[in-house]
């Protein structure tokens, strides 16, 4: 296929999580600048064209189509796995839009993954936490030393924790990469509705982002970071990289879908999620100590649903288990009885689908509940793209006429 190369420069990002975020707080500010960007991530939510994204746009059917049969006619008998097969088309659907810039994100570890056959011009490790250990190892240094193989010889690394594992920075050093750390050579903090981030000489207010949480701004100052690497001169353009800030927003990640009763749906599947979701949700603004969150939960048995329930056990009132297909799901009752490994206490009620689940946590939350009181939908992108999916359907049929793609589509879905 001519090696494509998706654009001029481009960032690398890996990391437990945090990865989809970081990348798009980086598009929106490269775009903000007026730099052409092109981006590629994993897993979409609602459709296969989230992934590949050009100055902001999913790209068409017609694209992807003749990507896929690019790459279909390069193969010839060599046999590609689905995701790189998905990849090497993203790339050449990139590299046909002439980009300045390509942001890139692992898909799974990184010394293996797919995406880095590319030499990146900066590499981001947004954090590294305990998932995939089947693959990555069962420890932080382990799965560290897999990530930090997105690193190259004399490029920078920006990593999003103050305390990388020693794997991550001991490669660095021996590829005498410059690092630079959240909470070390650069930081931000909350200051009002604005956030104050400093790295060297640069020192500025920018506006928070929309989506909420700590780890919102970790992520947001981490893709800062990285962009003042290859744009040194971006701090000179405060106004525009606000712009590019506030446009910034991701389904799925504590995205609230409705008012009233009050709805969030995550895509976090690991403890490391759990912790943000409770980090919001636990110290939201007048929660009151009685306040009820139902959660609908469904996660791939490989997860560590014990892990993410012991987490969320302070937040949560009762766990509504909803079963996956597929080869590496699970059915409501067997991710019930993992729930209930990790909290003995716990309410717990198995259901056979995410609508289901989803059905049961609304009536026992009923329209008229306290508004302290939530439903949090968790554990998948599969189970989030179902909660989503079905709650579209409930608002077109209450509302007797199908809404625009438009209202479906904003930040917050009508009750």
């Amino acid at each position: 296929m001519s090696a494509p190369r998706p654009a001029r420069r481009i960032f690398l990002v890996a990391g437990t999580n945090g990865k989809g975020s970081t990348v798009a707080y980086l598009d929106g500010m490269l775009r903000s600048l007026d730099y052409s960007c092109g981006s590629y991530t994993s897993p979409h939510l609602l459709r296969y064209n989230e992934r590949v994204r050009i100055n902001g746009a999913d790209v068409s059917d017609r694209q992807l189509v003749e990507a896929f049969e690019r790459v279909e006619a390069s193969r010839r008998d060599i046999s590609l796995t689905y995701f790189e097969f998905g990849t090497l088309a993203a790339f050449s659907i990139l590299q046909n839009a002439n980009l300045d810039f390509a942001v890139l994100e692992v898909g799974l570890g990184g010394r293996l993954d797919t995406v880095n056959i590319l030499d990146a011009d900066c590499a981001v490790i947004t954090n590294v936490g305990l998932d995939h250990q089947e693959y990555l190892g069962d420890n932080r240094d382990s799965i560290g030393r897999e990530k930090a193989g997105i690193i190259r010889r004399n490029t920078p690394l920006i990593c999003g924790e103050a305390d990388p594992p020693d794997s991550v920075m001991s490669t660095a050093s021996r590829l005498q990469a410059p690092v630079a750390r959240l909470g070390h050579e650069f930081g931000v903090r909350a200051s009002g509705k604005e956030i104050h981030f400093t790295k060297g000489a640069a020192d500025f207010l920018l506006p928070g982002p929309r989506m909420t949480g700590q780890h919102q701004l970790s992520n947001l100052a981490t893709a800062l970071a990285a962009l003042l690497e290859l744009v040194p001169d971006a701090s000179k353009h405060i106004r525009r990289l606000s712009a590019g800030i506030t446009a910034v927003s991701l389904p799925g990640r504590l995205q609230q879908i409705s008012d009233q009763p009050r709805v969030y749906v995550d895509v976090g599947h690991n403890p490391l999620a759990a912790r943000a979701v409770l980090d919001v949700l636990g110290n939201s603004p007048g929660r009151s100590p009685d306040a009820q969150c139902h959660c609908v939960i469904g996660m791939l048995a490989d997860k560590d649903a014990a892990g993410v329930a012991k987490i969320l056990d302070s937040l949560v009132s009762v766990w509504y288990c909803a079963g996956l297909e597929g080869e590496r799901g699970q059915s409501g009752e067997e991710l019930a009885r993992r729930i209930r490994a990790g909290v003995a206490n716990a309410t717990v009620i198995s259901c056979a689908d995410v609508g289901m689940a989803l059905d049961a946590a609304l009536e026992a939350v009923g329209k008229g509940c306290p508004s302290s009181d939530c439903v949090l939908v968790f554990g998948s992108f599969l189970t989030a793209a179902q909660a989503i999916g079905r709650w579209r359907q409930d608002v077109r049929s209450n509302f007797g006429e199908v809404l625009s793609q438009t209202e479906l589509d904003a930040d917050r879905i009508p009750s």
